[in-house]
């Protein structure tokens, strides 16, 4: 598979990464079977970027990755975790996790994004994962925080890679603004965009992109069906936006582009997967892969050849941002 090069660590991402959320039993249980069949069919369809969090079913998705990449060649895969959430006892334990992942809350998340807290947070990471180290570090979701992670925990990050412990450093967050604060205003290089450069929306263009560019920092791609409405051929009735159910003018404006694809023999999906790799900030596209068919049809996607016609069409409607790079093949 395809790589690219952070010009900040010398890190290679493939095209696309595994996004481990969905195996720490993210809204539904996943088994150890499928969790690992869909790692190994990750490994074996070239990927070699995954990414996982201890918010990620309380720990249970980095202690399945790290079990199935255990004996690989390290120096061949790129693992990120992130920081800003310690995992403590629960002192009223609950039935099931109360944040969405199907797992019992014997645990909960403790927001710390202190200099001790990164450090803690993060030797967690490696006693779960059995990892030697982990690759990048992003400061996980700090948006009502984000002067404890800008004065504590991207210093904290910055000596450990200054250290060589970690390679890259930064954010990952649903928001494109406080993401470009980051790369302008602290030592960050990578961050971890989500859902705010797809094919229906594209206001990144506008801060955390130029941000990049101007910084020599990257962006990862994530969350680039905008929460499945553009995962299918055609929108599902049910289909969500932002994690809620989608706004009715939004389905509309998805099957106005899965129009535009039909007609020129693609899909949906394949243009949703190819349209953010095009921006030169952009090194990777991650996507949640709960089994070994959700793999292959990811690999599937990235591999479509998606015709430049797709490209004009969606711009002369109106449907596409005329400042956004496409895919020139």
């Amino acid at each position: 598979m395809h790589t690219r090069t952070l010009p900040s660590s010398g890190l290679e991402l493939t095209d696309l990464g595994f996004g481990a959320a969905v195996i720490g039993n993210l809204y539904r249980a996943t088994s150890d079977e499928d969790a690992r069949g869909a790692l190994d069919a990750a490994w074996d369809a070239g990927i070699r970027y995954f990414d996982t969090a201890p918010h990620y079913g309380l720990g249970l998705s980095e202690r399945r990755l790290g079990e199935a990449l255990a004996g690989r060649p390290r120096e061949e895969f790129v693992v990120s975790s992130k920081v800003g959430r310690l995992l403590v006892p629960n002192e009223d334990p609950t039935e099931q996790d109360t944040e969405g992942f199907a797992v019992p809350g014997d645990l909960r998340r403790e927001r710390d994004y202190s200099r001790d807290g990164v450090l803690r947070s993060l030797e967690a990471t490696l006693q779960r994962t059995g990892l030697d180290r982990i690759d990048v570090v992003y400061v996980h979701d700090p948006d009502e925080h984000w002067r404890q992670a800008a004065d504590e925990a991207l210093p904290a990050l910055a000596e450990l890679r200054d250290q060589g412990v970690v390679r890259s450093i930064g954010a990952g967050m649903n928001q494109s603004a406080m993401l470009a604060r980051f790369l302008r205003e602290t030592a960050a290089d990578l961050v971890m965009l989500a859902g705010r450069y797809t094919l229906l929306e594209q206001g990144a263009l506008d801060d955390v992109l130029p941000a990049a560019a101007e910084t020599g920092g990257s962006v990862v791609a994530v969350g680039v069906f905008n929460s499945g409405l553009l995962s299918r051929d055609r929108p599902a009735a049910d289909a969500k936006f932002n994690y809620a159910d989608a706004p009715p003018e939004l389905v509309q404006r998805a099957h106005a582009i899965a129009d535009v694809c039909e007609r020129h023999g693609t899909t949906l999906p394949a243009a949703a997967v190819a349209f953010p790799l095009a921006h030169p900030q952009v090194v990777n596209v991650t996507l949640g892969m709960r089994s070994a068919d959700q793999v292959r049809r990811n690999a599937d996607l990235l591999a479509a050849t998606v015709p430049a016609a797709v490209w004009e069409e969606l711009r002369a409607e109106g449907l596409l941002r005329e400042d956004a790079p496409v895919p020139t093949t």
